[in-house]
């Protein structure tokens, strides 16, 4: 019977069940073969050789799909109906030739299917193919450009700019929108302006808002009241006229529902909606399509397969009725740049299963199914059908002029079933709801109507009667990005593809460019200074028309339009040359330019027209931007060690920011008995030190600030506390040994032993910080008791247990460690990423990372032999263990 591989286990268990048993289904765990990280991996003087390696974690899955071959000379590859699954198709393939498992006569299929169900595996079956060599060579042309920029600018970058890690083909362009982005908001400046709403009352009773949009005649523009007397002036304006209804226009409106999920808008709208991050949504949807649930994931094609719309259109009348279902079926297509529509939307699979019977256990896959399922049902569901209502409202003169405007739903179509999110929040006010307004009838003034919204607004007039209400405002900077917006702007520049948005915006923070903030994306010194150096050298390859060309170009190879070592040997070509240019630079010349570069925004002209550039300390000495040795930068005075000014990399800080920040070389907080306190920022988090560095004194005292107080605003009485820690609380009353209180790594803590750094003893959590110094023995001796006793060499109780190991045997749990949670599996302790909810995690997920711990430790982990059994007769001789192989990284 013929051998199926597929990349994971958990889809090859799925596949199988359809199957049945006239196949063997095996799991090849993503990609088998990958480009050794060393020089020479891909030669551009031979036209351009790639040289290939079985992984360490991939051998045992090669061997079985190999022993199954022995006995099944027929090979079916049906990994996914992308570029990468095609590669890992290929990859396997060759592999399997090279090792002289697959004979001249061996018959190789490939096949594919867009969703993992019994009638597309199928369907797929009967409609064999051979692997896409356009498409395989697309992905050769990605891999080696890949290749060729981290392994060749990398150095350059260690070399040049202390602290960098390394820059990526596409990480980097993605990493400037983000600089770029960080600059816009240091640059902007705000500007002032005010508007003017009044409450007024119908003939009937009933109120409504309206706002000032004419004024001495003239209309009222955004900037047209600029200051506060300009809105008081306007104000009295207003308040003191008779008004009355202009004119009453009501139109009909419609709103269409939004297309299917693709990639891209699947990631942004789950962290509109739940706040997941991409890899986390990638990571649910991967679940999802593994177990049938939905079609694959990883697509730019907004389509829809027809049966599949016809199955939405029989669910939706099924469930809301003819009038939701429009007249003919709702046709998508995609305007984003680049787009291939290779494959269809990502939609359930059958559109009649809700959330609810599908029972889906995993919170993430649950609200990520339902997200999906609603999309997807309202993409072909009826317009929502509105009246839009304006009024206008004139004093007699035709000087001051009012507008109202609201809407009615007056059918909610796809809104009875899904809305799609927003970026930012809309403050137009068309949502509001208007009462019955008439033409020519008078709009009294509410009187004291507007009094609750003036105690609420932080600057605002209010007039005398109460009715009418002037409001200040200043324009915003643009947003930061969030992994969603960024993602968006990724796509509409045609930077990246489906299977590449997640890895990108997650590879920059795992390189510490970036820090996430809330939800919003941070560049850190790093990560600005890497930039600043690339577009210096380097400009054209972060450049984004470039890197969407080449986006492009790779398209045209995967259509078997473009010669893939052409491509390869024209970037090549370029980029040498500029790599090679690169090569005599110095340190000092990288950074020097660089300030040359971020002049404009670490030393912006001052209003007095003074040198920005002028040492405000010592006022001789050329200020200039300086790394340290962590990687991070801070601007410095030419004269040191003379003059040690330093203050935060950016712009200059002003007011209580600027008296209150923590420079590189520490910020003086005051004396205490003689020695000097000072607060910094260290590698490991803020700490205050008392005294200096010097030959006698290499470690000062020193103690971290906890992470609930602002280190900026850290007091010199607040780090003297911090430094007589640890507090001796006094000996214990039962057995005479001392208790301590103490603040560590993960916050306040007791600890009973007889010295604060002793490995022993028993330590317990306090509930604040202030409980450190304000504890006493009663209440000290109570904690210490109600933390259960562990007797060392006692096992821990897991977190949760997963089960047994799938591949070899044996439980797989996580458990709690000092560091975080961990899984763990014989001797094997795998840690689990801050990304990952420890909650979340399953069994495939915790194989691939004890697969992956084991490559890192190169040791194999031994199984304890099992007892043999004792018989009446003499003992049977043991059996040899067999060797067990590590298990292999799954790709996602």
């Amino acid at each position: 019977m013929p051998v199926v591989v597929v990349e994971s286990p958990a889809k090859a268990k799925t596949i199988n069940k359809y199957l049945g048993s006239d196949y063997t289904v095996l799991a090849s765990y993503g990609h088998v073969r990958d480009l050794p990280p060393k020089d020479g991996s891909v030669d551009p003087d031979n036209e351009f050789e790639m040289l290939w390696e079985v992984g360490s974690d991939s051998k045992k899955h090669v061997k079985a799909i190999a022993d199954a071959l022995k006995d099944d000379n027929s090979l079916i590859l049906a990994t996914d109906p992308d570029r990468e699954g095609e590669a890992i198709s290929w990859h396997l393939e060759e592999t399997l030739r090279k090792r002289k498992v697959l004979k001249k006569d061996t018959p190789v299929s490939r096949v594919v299917f867009n969703a993992i169900t019994k009638a597309a595996v199928t369907e797929a079956m009967k409609n064999p193919r051979q692997v896409d060599a356009p498409l395989v060579e697309a992905y050769l042309a990605r891999r080696a450009l890949d290749y060729l920029v981290g392994f060749n600018l990398s150095p350059v970058l260690w070399r040049k700019l202390p602290g960098a890690k390394s820059a990526g083909r596409v990480q980097s362009v993605c990493l400037r929108l983000i600089v770029e982005r960080e600059m816009e908001i240091e640059s902007f400046r705000p500007r002032e302006y005010w508007s003017v709403k009044a409450l007024l009352e119908t003939p009937r009773g009933q109120t409504f808002e309206a706002r000032l949009t004419l004024l001495g005649g003239e209309k009222v523009e955004r900037f047209t009241l600029e200051n506060a007397t300009q809105a008081e002036m306007a104000l009295a304006a207003v308040a003191g006229r008779a008004l009355k209804v202009a004119s009453v226009e009501a139109k009909p409106g419609s709103r269409n529902p939004a297309p299917p999920f693709m990639t891209s808008t699947l990631q942004q709208e789950a962290s509109r909606k739940f706040g997941m991050g991409a890899r986390q949504t990638m990571s649910a949807a991967q679940r999802l399509y593994e177990a049938g649930h939905i079609t694959y994931m990883r697509t730019d094609g907004i389509d829809m397969a027809p049966e599949a719309v016809q199955g939405a259109r029989a669910a939706i009348k099924d469930r809301y009725g003819d009038k939701y279902v429009p007249g003919s079926p709702r046709i998508y297509k995609n305007k984003a740049k680049n787009a291939q529509e290779a494959h269809e939307c990502i939609r359930p699979t059958e559109m009649s299963a809700d959330t609810e019977s599908l029972r889906i256990a995993d919170s993430d896959q649950r609200k990520l199914y339902d997200l999906i399922w609603k999309r997807t049902l309202a993409s072909q569901m009826e317009a929502a059908r509105l009246e839009r209502t304006t009024v206008e409202i004139r004093d007699d003169s035709g000087e001051v002029g009012l507008r109202a405007t609201g809407q009615v739903i007056a059918f909610d179509g796809f809104l009875r079933v899904y809305e799609e999110g927003r970026d930012e929040p809309a403050d137009d006010g068309d949502d509001a709801r208007l009462p019955q307004i008439s033409q020519g009838e008078a709009a009294k003034f509410a009187l004291g109507g507007m009094k609750a919204q003036h105690a609420k607004a932080d600057t605002a007039q209010l007039s005398d009667n109460g009715a009418v209400l002037a409001l200040q405002h200043h324009t915003q900077p643009p947003p930061r990005y969030t992994e969603a917006t960024l993602v968006k702007r990724m796509e509409e520049l045609g930077i990246g593809r489906p299977s590449t948005y997640a890895s990108i915006v997650t590879t920059i923070q795992d390189r510490d460019y970036v820090r996430k903030d809330g939800n919003r994306l941070i560049p850190e010194d790093k990560g600005r200074l890497v930039i600043a150096f690339l577009e210096n050298y380097f400009r054209r390859y972060v450049d984004y028309d470039f890197t969407a060309d080449l986006e492009a170009d790779l398209d045209h190879v995967s259509a078997g339009d473009e010669n893939w070592k052409n491509l390869l040997s024209r970037f090549w070509r370029d980029f040498s040359a500029a790599i090679a240019e690169t090569s005599e630079l110095r340190i000092t010349e990288v950074l020097e330019k660089i300030n040359e570069v971020l002049e404009p925004h670490l030393f912006p002209p001052k209003p007095d027209g003074t040198d920005p550039r002028l040492c405000p300390n010592c006022e001789k000495g050329r200020l200039s931007m300086r790394t340290a040795r962590s990687g991070g930068a801070f601007i410095g005075c030419s004269n040191y060690p003379e003059c040690r000014f330093t203050r935060p990399f950016g712009p200059p800080l002003e007011g209580e920011e600027a008296e209150n920040a923590i420079p590189p070389d520490g910020k003086l907080l005051g004396e205490d008995t003689g020695d000097k306190i000072y607060a910094f920022k260290g590698r490991f988090g803020p700490y205050v030190q008392r005294g200096e560095v010097t030959e006698e004194n290499k470690k000062p005292p020193r103690q971290s600030i906890p992470k609930d107080w602002p280190p900026e605003e850290t007091t010199l009485e607040q780090a003297v506390r911090l430094l007589a820690l640890p507090r001796e609380i006094g000996p214990h009353p039962e057995d005479g040994v001392t208790i301590w209180a103490n603040i560590g790594r993960y916050g306040p803590y007791l600890k009973h032993a007889e010295s604060i750094s002793h490995k022993g003893g028993k330590n317990a959590n306090l509930e604040g910080i202030d409980d450190v110094w304000e504890i006493g023995m009663n209440r000290a001796v109570q904690v210490l008791a109600e933390k259960p006793d562990r007797k060392r060499g006692a096992p821990a109780t897991p977190l949760k247990e997963l089960g047994e190991h799938p591949e070899r045997g044996g439980p797989v749990n996580i458990m709690k460690g000092k560091y975080g949670p961990y899984v763990k599996w014989e001797k094997v302790n795998a840690t689990i990423p801050d990304t990952t909810d420890p909650e979340m995690l399953t069994m495939d997920q915790a194989t691939v990372l004890i697969a992956e711990r084991e490559a890192k430790s190169g040791k194999k982990p031994v199984r304890k032999k099992a007892a043999p059994k004792k018989t009446a007769a003499k003992k049977a001789p043991a059996r040899k263990a067999a060797a067990k192989k590590p298990a292999a990284k799954k790709d996602e």
